[in-house]
């Protein structure tokens, strides 16, 4: 019997897609973050609708059960990791796993300053939401792993590692740079987990 996707609300948290809400919108637009990720900001603010609209991803809010803050947001989206493979000629010869990618994830600035006594928000978004939803995904569909393309600073590698992430050898590292990144990602590293 093929049920529903669901994720379930944690204790401190709830998950809603982007368009759940009315008050959503009115969030969204008060949405900030810290230091060089302007980027997913301005992803939330200016493109998760359109591309909702587009189907080309979904984008989840993480809202505080308590206050109706948002926490924090992330996005999914189908993807692949193109792998090398060892071939008898001089050819390059590649063949990709099905993968699912955390193309968008980021906490809200204004949220961990209102609640400074809570940590490891993006760690406990990752462990009650992100993976969930990604495990729940590969019951309908082949999915081999759960990737993103990280910020290339040191801490936030180290960042994603305790949260299960790990990366390549360079020369792998390389190869998928060279076959798969998209333009937005130039400069970030990839990162992956199986699920």
């Amino acid at each position: 019997m093929i049920s529903e996707i669901t994720v379930h609300d944690s204790k401190l948290f709830t998950i809603e897609h982007l368009y759940d809400s009315t008050e959503n919108e009115e969030l969204i637009s008060n949405f900030t973050v810290r230091g060089n990720a302007a980027g997913l900001e301005n992803y939330l603010k200016y493109s998760s609708f359109d591309d909702e609209d587009g189907n080309l991803s979904r984008t989840y809010l993480v809202k505080d059960k308590m206050t109706r803050e948002l926490a924090g947001y992330f996005t999914l989206r189908t993807g692949l990791i193109t792998q090398k493979i060892p071939a008898d000629n001089d050819k390059e010869v590649f063949d990709s796993l099905p993968a699912i990618e955390l193309s968008n994830f980021a906490v809200n600035s204004q949220y961990k300053s209102h609640h400074p006594d809570m940590e490891r928000v993006g760690l406990y978004m990752v462990q009650n939401f992100v993976f969930p939803l990604a495990k729940c995904i590969s019951n309908f569909v082949g999915v081999n792993a759960l990737y993103l393309y990280a910020l290339p600073f040191e801490k936030l590698i180290k960042h994603y590692e305790t949260m299960g992430f790990s990366r390549l050898p360079p020369e792998l590292e390389q190869f998928v740079q060279a076959h798969v990144k998209p333009k937005y990602d130039e400069g970030c590293i990839f990162m992956y987990q199986t699920l």
